[in-house]
């Protein structure tokens, strides 16, 4: 029998809010209802978007939220070694290819695909004269990748249409996401990632990964995305609240009636261990709700 590797991954670019929490929340009472083990890992890839004191602050409302990791914690910033490991594989099997293109000359090639402009592949021959490259791209190859995600369903991307030859290295030295994650989820043993919606359309580059790297693909689970009134994702971005430490019951009991499992009446003001307890126990994937999104109580 297969041992639950669950984990947790957040971006350094800020505290915590209560978007976050959801993805924290069930990613923990998923591991911990199933006897798994259950780990952090800082996704501190991309200085600029790294905030000063924001690792220390995630990791202080995880403690006292009661969130305790099995293990010591990992960050993707010193694992650089790794990655170009990986990259040198998929170089040396001619996946990749140098590419000149600016955001803006994507663009305005009018390819829109899942998430932004599909790469048209304007260098997947080779260079024009006089341009430099400004990052590597992999080769999709007409890639079509199937999942079936635990609570969204069945997924299906066909990754030059959709996305197109994606980065997976940038000229500023910045390994791409989708690279780093593939080979830190299998050099941590992750059996199951439950994450938010949001990055539902990511997971098809990071299978893709996965496959061409003879990695092991986990099992997938996107859980509704906390969103405002306005329909916004909960972000910096878009001014969410910071989680609010003073009162982490009261955060959870929110938490839990979001993800389709409020707790009954009798426990409502109980201490956070014996609300985590009952959480733990009637934790069922069954009754989360089948949505993308959903707007957060205070959205």
């Amino acid at each position: 029998m297969t041992i639950y590797r669950g984990r947790f991954a957040p971006t350094p670019s800020g505290p915590l809010h209560f978007g976050s929490m959801v993805a924290a929340v069930g990613s923990f009472l998923d591991a911990r209802s199933r006897g798994g083990t259950w780990l952090v890992r800082i996704d501190d890839l991309d200085p600029p978007r790294t905030v000063p004191g924001a690792t220390d602050a995630i990791l202080r409302c995880l403690d006292a939220f009661g969130m305790h990791c099995d293990g010591t914690v990992v960050y993707q910033s010193t694992r650089n070694d790794a990655y170009h490991a990986a990259l040198h594989q998929l170089r040396q099997s001619g996946r990749t290819y140098p590419c000149a293109c600016s955001r803006k000359e994507i663009s305005d090639a009018g390819l829109a695909g899942v998430e932004a402009a599909v790469y048209p592949g304007t260098c997947r021959k080779g260079l024009a004269a006089g341009r430099e490259a400004r990052a590597l791209r992999i080769r999709t190859d007409g890639a079509e990748i199937e999942f079936d995600d635990g609570l969204q369903g069945h997924v299906r991307q066909t990754l030059q249409a959709e996305i197109g030859d994606f980065v997976v290295y940038r000229a500023e030295h910045v390994f791409a996401y989708h690279l780093a994650c593939a080979v830190d989820d299998a050099g941590q043993g992750i059996t199951d990632v439950v994450r938010g919606a949001d990055l539902i359309a990511s997971t098809p580059r990071q299978i893709y990964m996965q496959k061409l790297l003879g990695l092991p693909t986990p099992a997938y689970l996107h859980l509704p995305v906390a969103v405002n009134g306005a329909g916004e994702k909960l972000s910096k971005q878009t001014r969410a609240h910071e989680v609010d430490h003073s009162h982490p019951a009261s955060t959870l009991d929110r938490v839990l009636r979001f993800l389709g499992h409020a707790p009954p009446a009798e426990i409502r003001d109980a201490r956070l261990h014996e609300l985590w307890a009952w959480a733990i126990q009637n934790w069922r994937r069954e009754s989360l709700p089948r949505a993308n999104s959903i707007t957060a109580p205070d959205g």
